[in-house]
């Protein structure tokens, strides 16, 4: 891949869709408790290699042209002008503190293809940030660039942000009934929060003939065709008032549902147990069971009867506030403490697993079962929290809170929007998925999560205890940077500042990383359980200091009760 993207897949490794299963999460100002406005993003692929790219600010000569490579493929698409001045680009945000994240929706089989076209949804992403201050500056570009040079991909939701407001932006190709693509975009109300993992979510909307880029009450921008494109074409029939982009161009099934929106209900049930989560029809909704006054088939037109009449809300006011910290844990969710746990299933071993192999659907007597499609999975490639600060000179104000491999399971490390270079340990070069790296953050975060895969219950509280604890320490370790920051002179003096504290927490951290996976790889070895306090010194006999005292837990008395079951008499000691 080129200097172009900024957190890039390696193109010969690639066998799928990157972002086909990815996760939103969007944080408005006054419902983070003081922490700005915020963006998550789980980039979840089994051909992922985790790492963090840095573009740099630049110039360019008048006549430059810009190579545009596919994210997914790395194959290059075309090529078209270069702005006179890019921005500085840390993973998903800029200097100016403007964010972008994605998840793919698919959508429409006849509008995900587009013959000739350029501009696909990871150029459009990256093309933004690198040229644009603002979420209203970015929406503008995306459209714009699509228009003149069509639109690469499949149908896509974007989460896009700054320092004041955020956006979603739901997208789907015109296919090859004509160029760019059809759109919608709201503002996310401040005080709410809103997410979307793989599904559209934007329904019906107040319809602009014409977008009021510069009025700052505007709510809601939109493609001029973006219900008319669907009557012309059979996609829907029925009035603009009553039009919805999500249920005409990506109908929800159970699928849809089950694998998709379940995500976003598992964070608005957190952020509000009581409102939202204690909605029985969300739920039911959440597990599959669409609802709808006429029932829809594949291809047909549809109309509002056809729509579902028990979809989640596409934001919610949040009960408690949802702070960066909680942003990430929310990254981290297994469906816990609802009936669809997969840690409490015969799927999750004597360990309380609750992880499944893939793939997502199996079969067994005819008939087709699933794994759950949680938030935090195993495949996961890197993951984001990004944190937009409005009160702090932009340089300062953004952090970029980044981690490689299984959310549930790493630790977000800060990266400030300002830095000028990326640590060795998450640098694009260091290591691949076929070329392993002993200081590459990506290698050291799947040693640990793929040890607490094999004895979860016992294995993960560990792991999670440290995590919490180094987090809240480098939560608290930004607010003393961005003091230092502030005292220096220039934005240069305070951006190497902050490059090179930063750089110093990530290569401590990875190093503290690698002594952790030694640690529980000696306390947990060989299914033996060894003594230690906290900090994984091993507790031993005097008599002999190099032999630690152990205990031998098992499998649990569930586990061996089933197993006597199905093995009758051969496990049987006999009198």
């Amino acid at each position: 891949m080129t200097k172009y993207l900024c957190i890039l897949i390696m193109a010969v490794l690639i066998a799928t869709n990157a972002a086909d299963a990815c996760t939103n999460f969007l944080i408005t100002k006054s419902a983070s408790g003081g922490c700005g406005n915020i963006v998550t993003y789980a980039a979840d692929s089994h051909t992922l290699y985790g790492f963090l790219y840095h573009n740099p600010a630049a110039t360019h000569p008048a006549g430059s042209m810009r190579s545009v490579i596919d994210w997914d493929s790395g194959q290059l698409r075309g090529r078209i002008p270069e702005a006179a001045v890019t921005y500085n680009v840390v993973g998903n945000i800029n200097e100016h503190q403007l964010t972008i994240a994605e998840t793919t929706y698919g959508g429409l089989e006849p509008l995900q293809e587009q013959k000739g076209a350029i501009i696909d949804y990871g150029s459009l992403i990256y093309i933004a940030l690198q040229r644009c201050k603002t979420a209203r500056e970015a929406i503008r570009l995306m459209a714009e660039l699509t228009d003149l040079y069509g639109y690469a991909s499949e149908g896509e939701s974007f989460s896009i942000a700054d320092k004041d407001e955020v956006w979603v932006m739901e997208v789907i190709g015109r296919g090859d009934f004509g160029k760019g693509m059809v759109w919608v975009a709201r503002r996310v109300p401040d005080g709410h929060v809103c997410a979307h993992a793989n599904q559209a979510r934007i329904t019906t909307f107040k319809y602009q003939k014409e977008n009021k880029w510069d009025d700052p009450k505007a709510d809601t921008f939109n493609s001029a065709d973006v219900v008319q494109f669907a009557i012309d074409h059979n996609f829907y029939s029925g009035s603009v008032k009553d039009f919805s982009f999500s249920d005409v161009y990506n109908p929800v099934d159970f699928e849809g549902a089950r694998f998709c929106d379940i995500r976003v209900w598992a964070f608005f049930n957190s952020a509000s147990p009581n409102a939202f989560g204690k909605n029985a029809a969300y739920w039911d909704y959440a597990k599959g069971n669409v609802v709808r006054r006429q029932p829809y088939k594949k291809g047909m037109c549809q109309t509002k009867d056809n729509f579902p009449t028990n979809r989640l809300p596409l934001w919610i006011k949040p009960e408690l506030y949802v702070t960066i910290h909680g942003a990430i844990n929310e990254m981290r969710n297994h469906l816990e403490g609802t009936e669809l746990d997969m840690a409490g299933d015969a799927g999750a071993g004597p360990f309380g697993c609750p992880y499944r192999m893939r793939p997502l659907t199996w079969r067994s007597g005819g008939a087709e079962y699933l794994n759950e499609r949680t938030t935090a999975t195993q495949q996961t490639g890197w993951v984001m929290a990004s944190q937009m600060r409005g009160w702090l000179p932009d340089h300062i104000g953004g952090i970029f809170w980044f981690a490689t491999d299984d959310a549930a399971n790493t630790v977000f490390a800060p990266f400030y929007c300002s830095m000028t270079r990326v640590p060795e340990e998450y640098a694009e070069g260091n290591g691949s998925l076929t070329r392993w790296s002993d200081n590459s953050s990506f290698w050291v975060n799947n040693l640990i999560s793929n040890f607490a895969y094999t004895r979860y219950n016992l294995i993960h509280p560990e792991i999670e205890r440290v995590q919490q604890a180094q987090e809240k320490d480098f939560i608290a370790r930004t607010a003393s940077m961005d003091a230092e920051a502030q005292k220096l002179m220039s934005k240069s003096a305070a951006a190497e500042y902050l490059t090179k504290s930063c750089c110093e927490i990530a290569s401590d951290l990875v190093k503290s990383r690698r002594v952790l996976f030694q640690n529980l790889f000696m306390k947990y070895m060989d299914g033996n359980v060894k003594n230690t306090d906290p900090d994984f010194r091993f507790k031993t006999d005097p008599a002999t200091p190099d032999i630690p005292t152990l205990t031998q837990p098992g499998y649990g008395q569930d586990w061996q009760d089933d197993v006597a079951k199905k093995t009758g008499d051969k496990l049987l000691i006999k009198q």
